[in-house]
């Protein structure tokens, strides 16, 4: 197909979930919908479980580096001259 300059868009499939709210969170939906942010409630509900995921990997990487940690050991070097390579690395002179 020739580029003009036309995006052709595709729609990803989609599966339909019905979800039942108290009134409160309903009313919350259509606040967040009604102020322009989002077009509709399935919009605002698939950018929430969006960042959602994103905080599941952030937190799953975090948890990795912790367990990483924990199963280096006991380092070699006193808690001064971790101090003193921290201040190094943050460029600063002198003890705080």
């Amino acid at each position: 197909m020739p580029s003009n300059g036309i995006v052709r868009s595709w729609r990803r499939a989609m599966a339909t979930m019905n979800v039942s709210l108290p009134d409160a969170m309903r009313e919350w939906v259509e606040g967040q919908t009604q102020s322009g942010r989002y077009h509709n409630a399935s919009e605002y509900v698939r950018d929430l479980i969006r960042r959602d995921q994103e905080r599941a990997d952030k937190i799953a990487h975090l948890q990795r580096l912790i367990d990483e940690g924990l199963d280096s050991g006991v380092g070699e070097r006193s808690l001064h001259e971790i101090r003193a390579e921290a201040r190094r690395r943050a460029g600063v002179d002198h003890e705080l």
